[in-house]
């Protein structure tokens, strides 16, 4: 069992930038696949970025890319997410997911684990 926990999450102006961190619990870097996922208000949850057990391998949704980069330090057991240049539409709940097979994947059913999600408010 992994347990995630997501921080970093808060209120920004648009333009701004915001970390995000994910935390696990268990050491997660054999072989596993890391993505950050997003739910806004009466939206489904959504894909934003993937990122390979190595790190060698990133994917990104069309929305965020070239704004987002998502990384990881196998050593902490951690995986970020740096979001810059934010709109109003980034606005959302943002969940980190671990996806136990080594394969890259943008379905949220393909995950595993789950954190609980961090609230991320970009003002206009």
């Amino acid at each position: 069992q992994v347990q995630l926990v997501e921080s970093g999450g808060g209120l920004v102006q648009a333009g701004g930038s915001l970390r995000l961190s994910c935390a696990a619990s268990a050491r997660t870097s054999t072989t596993y696949a890391m993505g950050w996922f997003r739910q806004a208000p009466g939206k489904e949850r959504e894909f934003v970025a993937v990122i390979s057990w190595s790190g060698s391998i990133t994917y990104y949704a069309d929305s965020v890319k070239g704004r987002f980069t998502i990384s990881r330090d196998n050593a902490k057991n951690t995986v970020y997410l740096q979001m810059s240049s934010l709109k109003s539409e980034d606005t959302a709940v943002y969940y980190c997911a671990v996806d136990r097979s080594s394969i890259i994947t943008t379905q949220a059913r393909e995950y595993d684990y789950w954190g609980q999600g961090t609230q991320v408010t970009v003002s206009s």
